[in-house]
């Protein structure tokens, strides 16, 4: 389990924060995600709930007076930074402070829980109020938990290390014949399998860095990954990594990346009316700018 600590504070952002903050990612890969408004529960309902139900003399938390946030670990970068959630540095540990601040908890008030990234989407009650892991909105997962409204907009990118069979290739057609690979449950795993549809079975690993170690070991082509994590993989974790290009968006709704909570769980509409303020106050936007501000991928035809 990790323990709280004394992440740089959030209110900066609150008071600093402008509702025109452009996003420099560029925009989105597929989804099923039917509601991707910012503007709703993560039911579609546009009500919200009362102010006074989201407190945390109100809330109904695994426990009384404290926030319980789960990520997986590794927590990657861009993501998170030097795999430790407390100290609110990185994309997702700023949006999670932030949600528990704009729900009224303090900093001292939130506790991080380690998760893996498959038992967070699996069936069953959660050991944690809600969990933030790059964990993409879709109707089938929604069979077996709860999203809030999405934190951020995905893009699924392939990467591969310089002089591979597929590097430098511009259009879809020609990754048909790479072998390539991504993190097991993901969305990334099923734009190989939809988008992509290559000739060869993806390989499917239990972690990024497995994925990595299999690139640099020439057992793969090629990983799909969300573009920030592309970004790192590329500069940081393979031996002479390169974004080869973005998955281009088909008919449908952007991804999106939500908190995950319990099936039916009673804080569902308080975070996701959390998220619904984040966005709406340009929050989201400033945190983006400072933890994942890059240029797009060029997109695959």
């Amino acid at each position: 389990m990790l323990k709280t600590a004394r992440p740089r504070s959030m209110r900066h952002l609150v008071l600093a924060a402008t509702a025109t903050a452009t996003l420099v990612l560029t925009a989105c890969a597929p989804t099923d995600e039917a509601d991707s408004g910012s503007d709703s529960a993560a039911d579609g309902s546009s009500e919200s709930p009362a102010a006074d139900e989201c407190t945390p003399d109100s809330m109904e938390t695994i426990a009384d007076g404290t926030l319980t946030i789960a990520t997986d670990d590794p927590a990657y970068e861009p993501w998170f930074v030097d795999n430790d959630p407390t100290n609110g540095q990185g994309y997702e540990s700023a949006v999670a402070y932030a949600i528990a601040e704009q729900l009224g908890y303090t900093q001292d008030q939130v506790t991080w829980v380690t998760v893996p990234f498959n038992k967070v989407v699996q069936p069953g009650p959660k050991d944690f109020d809600f969990d933030v892991n790059q964990v993409s909105i879709t109707e089938a997962r929604r069979n077996a938990v709860d999203f809030s409204s999405g934190y951020y907009d995905v893009v699924q990118t392939v990467i591969t290390n310089k002089g591979s069979s597929i590097d430098g290739v511009t259009s879809i057609a020609d990754l048909a014949d790479a072998k390539l690979g991504a993190q097991v449950g993901t969305t990334s795993y099923t734009a190989i399998i939809d988008q992509i549809q290559p000739s060869e079975e993806p390989a499917v690993f239990d972690t990024n860095d497995q994925a990595v170690q299999a690139l640099n070991n020439g057992q793969i082509d090629g990983i799909v990954v969300d573009l920030p994590t592309a970004y790192f993989m590329t500069a940081v974790q393979l031996d002479d990594g390169t974004i080869v290009g973005q998955l281009p968006l088909p008919a449908g709704e952007p991804e999106q990346f939500g908190a995950v909570l319990d099936k039916d769980s009673p804080l569902t509409d308080c975070v996701s009316g959390a998220v619904d303020a984040l966005r709406e106050d340009g929050i989201l936007d400033q945190i983006s700018q400072e933890w994942l501000a890059q240029q797009g991928a060029p997109e695959l035809s």
